[in-house]
Parts: structure tokens; sequence; C-alpha cells
């Protein structure tokens, strides 16, 4: 599964767009992303190679407001900081803190011989608290774009090699 952040992964803070790029105003937020990005991203969701899951502070807005104008598919699953399974309130296996790692601890323990691609530009500012979880599960892998750009063609590159590999 690929767990997708928006703000800093799909959602670049840019002034000037590259070519192709594309600009929109939702619930009151303007956000720039590249549709050639998006649809690869769509690609390895309907080849099977991923499944495409939002772990966003968007939530279920991400999937409300986002997928379709974006180019993605509609009605993926979203995990959100008030979806956590009871005993996952903000602590799993001594890792206090980030909602977000806290989340995606919950769906590898769900699913724990399942891959999973987690795509969030925060992994490097959280790292701290990350990274001792992380290093212990081989069947994950992270990639933290940089806010200004956004997920490139290059990490979607190195994604799919991942996923050729097997890990």
């Amino acid at each position: 599964m690929l767990l997708l952040d928006v703000d800093g992964v799909l959602n670049a803070v840019r002034h000037d767009l590259p070519v192709g790029w594309r600009r929109g105003r939702f619930n009151g937020y303007v956000l720039s992303w590249d549709p050639s990005v998006v649809a690869r991203l769509r690609a390895l969701h309907e080849s099977g190679r991923v499944e495409l899951q939002w772990l966003t502070t968007w939530t279920e807005l991400a999937d409300e407001l986002l997928a379709g104008p974006l180019g993605l598919p509609r009605g993926l699953r979203t995990h959100g900081r008030d979806a956590l399974p009871t005993g996952f309130g903000g602590t799993l296996g001594g890792v206090a803190g980030w909602w977000k790692l806290t989340a995606a601890q919950a769906v590898a323990a769900a699913e724990p011989g399942r891959r999973i691609v987690w795509i969030d530009d925060d992994l490097a500012d959280q790292a701290d608290d990350a990274s001792a979880w992380i290093s212990g599960h081989g069947q994950v892998l992270v990639v933290a774009p940089a806010y200004s750009t956004g997920l490139t063609h290059a990490e979607l590159d190195r994604v799919e090699r991942w996923l050729a590999d097997g890990g």
C-alpha cells in the first residue's frame, strides 16, 4: 500500500509554476501540483502495484475535495487522527508523538506482512520520532519530498525500483 500525504507531497509550495503544473483553490487553500506525478500515482494504484490510501491532515477532505480535481480516484481509504484504533492513542511500541507515525504503525500492525510506501514531507522533520520504528520495518519505504518541490519523478522512480526489487 502507499500512504499519501497532500501538503508538501502533491501540493508543492511554489510561487511560479513550472510548465504543465496546475493550481486550484480548495477549502480556502491554494494548491499547486504536477499532474504528471499524480498520473503516475494513479497508474500505480490502477495497476494493482500499490493501494493508495490517504494519510494527511486533509483526512476525508482529500477524498471529497481533492481526489477528482487532482486526478486521483475517489473512495480511497483515509487514515486520520480521529480514526486511530483503540490502544493507538498517541503511542505504540513506546513511540509517542506524531499522529501520522502512530497511524502508519497501526496500518503496519493490522497487516504485518504487507509492504508499505509512506510518502510525507514531514518525515524529514519527524525523523527522530520515526527512524527507530522505520529501521525495524524493512517492509516500509519512506519518501520525504521537499515541501517546496513536492513529490518528484525521481522519487517515484525510487518507489518503482523498490516495488520491483521486492523491498
